[in-house]
């Protein structure tokens, strides 16, 4: 059996990329063992074991830029984190650490490489986290989404592979009417609107206000708040009777559904949101976060809509979303180019490029064959 640590976390950008990177290794390596490390007290602690893997938690989170009693904190945070970080790899013995982005993987990826330990990190954005910036010269291989990441890492070590998406929602199972039943809908034009993990106050007032146009127009809506919006959310479809067009999540863990039963997306620009949307080959409207660093949503929706395949609205003019959504939904022609042009911008197969990095590393330290099941070809 061989052993294999994947840390990171805090949103679901490195979340759901890991447990994709976690099944496939699961489908791929016979008798592998695998363990999360994550962050205490971050969404991670609870979608990891949901998706049925066990997690450790450090004690870390980032430092803040701006001044806050918080930073008092982070030097005892990073040495208890190193601390913990060497008991676990102590204990679990890992054959390979993979970090995925977010705190916790800095001191599980420091750790091992320290020990000698096989390396790699998997970098979902354009422009890189300060965690994997940090890591890139100690790790042994660097898996990246995007061309160009030769200026934040080694480029020997670098491996275009995309981003890992849910199997899930890479083969939809649900039909558009199944999915929207069992969302409590009807069977005519659905909108999803999302902010990502944590939500987006900016899409969410642009929904709001233009949410009885959009209902009038025959629209309704699966709407993802995150949890600071959701009663408020709850609040203002109760007070104008609305709750039978448009259903209110904080957090959606069944995407797959969700993805099915609309026709058009709204969403934030993040690197998994993209990869997500492009597998699902569904028409777009991007409002990319300008609160990232180097504006690196902004890049990621204009690789897209420079390639005519989603629309793009700055996060300034969000308050007129409800006038592009029912814009779009009233011209079908547009939405059907959209949706060819964003699914042929589709990576379907990065999680088994990442495993088939790792199988290599494998290879080249002498382990044999052990990693093949019968019939599998990578």
């Amino acid at each position: 059996m061989k052993r294999i640590i994947i840390s990171g976390g805090g949103t679901g950008g490195h979340i759901f990329p890991a447990i994709s990177i976690a099944n496939k290794l699961v489908e791929t390596v016979e008798g592998v063992d695998i363990l999360f490390v994550g962050a205490k007290d971050r969404m991670e602690m609870e979608r990891v074991p949901a998706a049925g893997y066990p997690i450790e938690g450090l004690w870390i989170s980032g430092f803040q830029r701006s001044l806050s009693l918080r930073n008092l904190s982070f030097p005892f945070k990073v040495i208890a984190s190193m601390f913990r970080a060497n008991r676990i790899i102590n204990s679990f013995n890992p054959d390979l650490v993979i970090g995925v982005g977010g705190y916790a993987s800095g001191p599980m990826l420091h750790a091992a490489a320290s020990k000698g330990i096989p390396t790699m990190i998997q970098e979902q954005n354009s422009y890189a986290g300060v965690t994997n910036k940090l890591l890139g010269r100690k790790v042994d291989t660097i898996c990246v989404a995007f061309d160009g990441m030769g200026k934040f890492f080694p480029k020997d070590k670098i491996v275009l592979t995309g981003n890992p998406i849910r199997k899930d929602i890479l083969n939809l199972q649900h039909s558009a009417e199944d999915a929207r039943k069992q969302l409590g809908l009807e069977n005519k034009k659905t909108l999803l609107a999302m902010g990502g993990s944590l939500g987006a106050r900016s899409i969410n007032m642009g929904i709001r206000s233009g949410a009885k146009e959009m209902v009038d127009a025959g629209i309704q809506i699966i709407w993802q708040t995150g949890t600071a919006f959701f009663d408020e959310a709850v609040q203002f479809v109760q007070h104008e009777k609305l709750a039978d067009e448009i259903k209110v999540f904080d957090f959606i863990a069944d995407m797959d559904k969700a993805y099915s039963a609309a026709d058009t997306i709204v969403s934030r620009a993040g690197a998994i949101a993209i990869s997500e949307i492009c597998c699902v080959g569904k028409p777009s409207i991007l409002v990319p976060s300008p609160y990232v660093a180097e504006d690196h949503q902004t890049k990621n929706a204009k690789a897209l809509s420079d390639n005519d395949a989603a629309l793009l609205v700055i996060d300034g003019e969000s308050n007129r979303l409800g006038q592009v959504i029912n814009e779009l939904f009233d011209d079908p022609m547009r939405m059907e180019q959209l949706s060819k042009n964003v699914a042929a911008l589709a990576q379907r197969d990065a999680a088994k490029k990442i495993v088939a990095e790792a199988i290599k590393r494998f290879v080249s330290w002498g382990w044999g064959n052990w990693y093949e099941r019968p019939g599998e070809v990578l």
